[in-house]
C-alpha cells in the first residue's frame, strides 16, 4: 500500500490551546486537498482508483515527496506533494512548483515590513513571529530576495510605455541617507498621471546633484521606451530639470513647485520675521485667478521688499514658471501647485534610509527604496475630477481653473 500524506487534526495535538494553531493545520490540510485533486484531475481518477477508459492519462502514482514547508500569510503550514510516475513529461505540480518555499504574497511583505520601520536584520525574527518557527527563513534567503528585487528593478527600467496617456508629469530629485556614493547624489524620481486620474512611478534613478546632464538622461530613457510628452511637468527650482525639459520635451507647460519656492523665499529672512512672511507667502498660491495671485505678490513686495530685497527677488525668480497652473481645472490646482505627488510617498522612505547606511553600492540603494516605492504606489490616489483630464490631454483652454467657452476663445484669440 502506497504511504499516505499525513494531515494533522484538532484531535492529534495533545494540548490544542490556540485558534492560530487550529487555523493553520486548517489551511493546512486545504492545501493537501488541493494537491491531491490536481493529481486526480491530472489522472482521471481517483487514488487507488483504476484507469478504467482507454485514453485516460497513462502514469500512476507512486507516494509523496518529502515533508515541504510552505509559508503563507496564515502561517507555515507543512504539505506532502504526491508524486506521479509513468508519464512523458515530468509532473511538476502548478499549485507548489519545485523549490517554492513561500507565496508571492510573502515575498511582496517584506518592503511592506521595511516601510513600515523594520531594519533589514529584523525581518527573520518578526516573520517567524508571523509564519511560525517553521518558516523556511534565512540570511540567505532574505539575501536572495534583496537579489531578485534588483532583477526586478532592471526589467521595470526597460518597460515600454508608449500605451499610456500622460497628461501630468512630477519630477524630484530626492535626497536620501542611504550611503548612495561618496559624492553628494540624488534619486531623480518621476512620477505622471494619466487620462484615467491613476498616477505611477515611472523613473526612480541615482544622479549627479541634479544637474542637467542627469535629468536628460531620465527624460530621454523614458522617451526612448515610449513615453508620450506630457501637458505639464511639474518639478522644484533647479535648473537642471529644466534645462533637460527644453531638450527633451520643450512643447510640455512648466509648473514650480510652491512648496519649495516658499523654502528658498524663507531662507532669505531672518528667523523673527519668517512667521510673519509665512502667512503672507501661503496666501498667494491659494488665490482664485492669477490676477489675484499677482496683486497678493505686490502686497509681499511692499511688505518686505525695503528691508528684504533678495527675498522677493527670490520670489519673482521665474514668476511664469510659479502660476502655470491657473491655465488647467481648478480641481486639480492642489495636485499641480507643488512635487507633493512625489515628496509624500517618500517621507517615509526618509524614515527608513537613516538605518540603511549599510548599502554601499548604488544599486543595491536604488533597487531596495524602488521597491518600497512599488509598494506605496499600491495606495496612491487617483486625482480629483479624473474626468477633467481628459479635455486637458484633448487641448481645451482653461483660464483660471474654469473652461473657456468656444466663445471666450474665439474674443481671446
Amino acid at each position: 500500500m502506497k504511504e499516505a500524506a499525513t494531515i494533522h487534526t484538532v484531535e492529534s495535538i495533545p494540548e490544542f490551546k490556540y485558534l492560530e494553531d487550529w487555523v493553520r493545520l486548517k489551511v493546512q490540510g486545504f492545501v493537501q486537498e488541493i494537491l491531491e485533486e490536481e493529481v486526480e484531475s491530472l489522472l482521471g481518477r481517483a487514488r487507488y482508483q483504476r484507469r478504467a477508459i482507454v485514453d485516460a492519462a497513462k502514469g500512476w502514482r507512486n507516494g509523496y515527496g518529502k515533508p515541504r514547508r510552505l509559508s503563507l500569510k496564515t502561517g507555515t503550514v507543512t504539505v506532502r506533494r504526491p508524486r506521479v510516475r509513468g508519464l512523458e513529461e515530468r509532473f511538476e505540480s502548478r499549485i507548489l512548483p519545485l523549490f517554492k518555499r513561500r507565496t508571492k504574497e510573502i515575498g511582496d511583505l517584506l518592503p511592506e515590513l521595511y516601510l513600515h520601520g523594520l531594519s533589514l536584520g529584523d525581518f527573520e525574527l518578526a516573520l517567524r513571529g508571523l509564519l511560525g518557527e517553521g518558516a523556511p527563513l534565512s540570511a540567505g534567503s532574505i539575501q536572495r530576495l534583496k537579489t531578485r528585487w534588483e532583477v526586478e528593478y532592471e526589467a521595470w527600467r526597460s518597460e515600454d510605455l508608449s500605451g499610456l496617456e500622460p497628461v501630468y508629469l512630477w519630477a524630484d530629485g530626492v535626497y536620501v541617507k542611504a550611503g548612495i556614493g561618496k559624492d553628494k547624489a540624488a534619486l531623480l524620481v518621476v512620477v505622471v498621471a494619466m487620462m484615467d486620474g491613476t498616477k505611477r512611478v515611472l523613473s526612480v534613478e541615482s544622479g549627479y546633484r541634479e544637474s542637467t546632464t542627469s535629468w536628460a538622461g531620465v527624460l530621454r530613457s523614458l522617451k526612448e521606451r515610449g513615453l508620450r510628452p506630457p501637458l505639464l511637468v511639474v518639478a522644484d527650482g533647479n535648473l537642471g530639470i529644466w534645462g533637460a525639459l527644453a531638450e527633451v520635451w520643450p512643447e510640455a507647460k512648466e509648473q514650480r513647485c510652491w512648496n519649495h519656492k516658499i523654502t528658498n523665499v524663507l531662507d532669505r529672512l531672518p528667523k523673527r520675521v519668517q512667521p510673519v512672511a509665512r502667512e503672507y507667502l501661503c496666501e498667494i498660491p491659494y488665490a482664485e485667478t492669477k490676477a489675484e495671485c499677482e496683486r497678493l505678490k505686490e502686497r509681499f513686495r511692499k511688505r518686505f521688499g525695503a528691508d528684504y530685497p533678495k527675498a522677493v527677488e527670490t520670489l519673482e525668480r521665474d514668476w511664469e514658471r510659479m502660476v502655470t497652473f491657473y491655465d488647467f481645472p481648478k480641481e486639480h490646482w492642489r495636485h499641480i501647485r507643488t512635487t507633493n505627488v512625489v515628496e509624500s510617498p517618500f517621507s517615509a522612505v526618509r524614515l527608513r534610509t537613516g538605518a540603511a547606511r549599510r548599502f554601499k553600492k548604488v544599486a543595491n540603494a536604488t533597487a531596495l527604496i524602488w521597491k518600497v516605492l512599488m509598494v506605496t504606489e499600491k495606495r496612491f490616489r487617483k486625482l480629483n475630477a479624473s474626468h477633467l483630464l481628459i479635455e486637458v490631454y484633448e487641448g481645451i483652454e482653461y483660464k483660471d481653473g474654469k473652461r473657456v467657452s468656444n466663445q471666450e476663445g474665439r474674443a481671446a484669440a
